[in-house]
């Protein structure tokens, strides 16, 4: 079954912008607005909450974000436009867009818009602009136009994003570039990476920390005092990741993690995504191999569930540090490919059970130059 495309936040906020201009103008109620998302597909909206105040000439009005198929948290949520009338005396069109409550605010540099802006991104604002204009123009309205963007509830449910930790306090970012949300797409976690990955340049870092999730938090501070919430977390996206923060500038990079996704680095498998290859336990048992790893620890290391169970038995087989030692000259050897000489990598792999399990021979003294940043 063919899963449905839903439509962004700055979709929603471009169709309740372009009903509420086109209410304002007319002065009659409208309860469902069409407009051209910039992938081509039409947005057909139904508009919810209408206000229409002809004296303070104002009016405002809803659109219910639709995220069809895609686990988004921001579906359901109202996305609200109130646009007015400041000046009509003058002899141009003027379109000022603004966020109210519910709407981030940008506090860091490095993102799509510039620090003190509502956190409405570049696209979502052509897009508001557009249908405001368009509409404006066939009313043959010229005067300053204000266009406030809000979200009841959108506080609360920021606090389930990366805002707060991009720098966007108070509330949701207003997103999207093609205007639609295409279901399971890994497009939104690659963009996630992008931004955070430039964010970090802009503040002047020249060397960036990367860990696919949060779970070496406790070991890293624990073995090496370093908080590694402060890194970019790059899921399954490791290859992808590389690119990216050579492409930002970054001349060094330090990748941390356990060994049940970095080991399949050791077999050139970029994306660590289980529906993408999973050969954890087989590249264990190479690299076991070849650090004298006996047949039957062999196949004991192949029946295991995990690569917890894997290192135990290594150790038990008395060959760990050889094994260890080689899984990582694997991964350097791949991590490196990838790099091109674009970017300098280290990389230390650690275990929930044993901690360090392996670090490349630069690894600490990485740590160390982020530890001053």
């Amino acid at each position: 079954m063919d899963l449905k495309y839903g439509f962004t936040t700055g979709s929603s906020a471009a169709a309740a912008s372009k009903a509420a201009i086109l209410m304002l103008l007319s002065g009659k109620i409208k309860d469902k607005i069409s407009i051209s998302t910039p992938k081509g597909i039409t947005f057909n909206a139904d508009i919810k909450d209408i206000k229409l105040d002809l004296k303070a000439l104002e009016a405002s009005c809803a659109v219910e974000k639709n995220g069809g198929d895609d686990p988004d948290i921001t579906t359901g949520l109202l996305i609200y436009s109130k646009v007015s009338i400041i000046e009509n005396d003058i002899d141009e069109l003027l379109i000022d867009i603004d966020g109210g409550e519910g709407v981030g605010r940008v506090t860091k540099p490095g993102l799509d818009q510039p620090v003190g802006n509502a956190a409405i991104n570049s696209m979502p604002r052509k897009m508001i602009e557009k249908e405001v204009r368009e509409v404006a123009e066939l009313y043959d309205f010229k005067g300053k136009i204000r266009v406030l963007i809000y979200v009841p509830f959108g506080r609360e449910t920021a606090k389930k994003t990366f805002n707060e930790r991009l720098g966007i306090i108070g509330g949701i970012s207003i997103l999207g570039t093609s205007g639609i949300v295409e279901p399971m797409s890994d497009q939104a976690l690659l963009d996630t990476i992008r931004v955070e990955l430039n964010q970090r340049r802009a503040l002047g870092d020249e060397i960036i920390a990367i860990t696919p999730g949060n779970y070496g938090q406790e070991f890293m501070l624990r073995a090496y005092d370093y908080q590694l919430d402060r890194s970019v977390k790059c899921s399954n996206f490791i290859g992808d990741t590389i690119d990216m923060a050579a492409e930002t500038g970054f001349k060094k990079m330090l990748l941390t993690g356990h060994i049940g996704k970095l080991i399949k680095l050791s077999g050139g498998i970029y994306n660590t995504h289980s529906k993408n290859a999973d050969a954890r336990m087989e590249l264990l048992l190479a690299a076991g191999i070849r650090a004298g790893l006996d047949a039957m620890s062999g196949r004991n290391i192949l029946d295991a569930v995990s690569t917890e169970e894997g290192i135990r038995i290594i150790k038990e087989a008395g060959c760990f540090e050889e094994t260890m030692k080689y899984m990582m000259e694997k991964i350097m050897f791949f991590l490196n490919k990838r790099a091109s000489g674009k970017i300098d990598i280290e990389c230390i792999v650690y275990s929930n059970n044993y901690g360090l399990l392996a670090k490349s021979d630069g690894a600490e003294k990485l740590l160390d130059a982020l530890k001053i940043v």
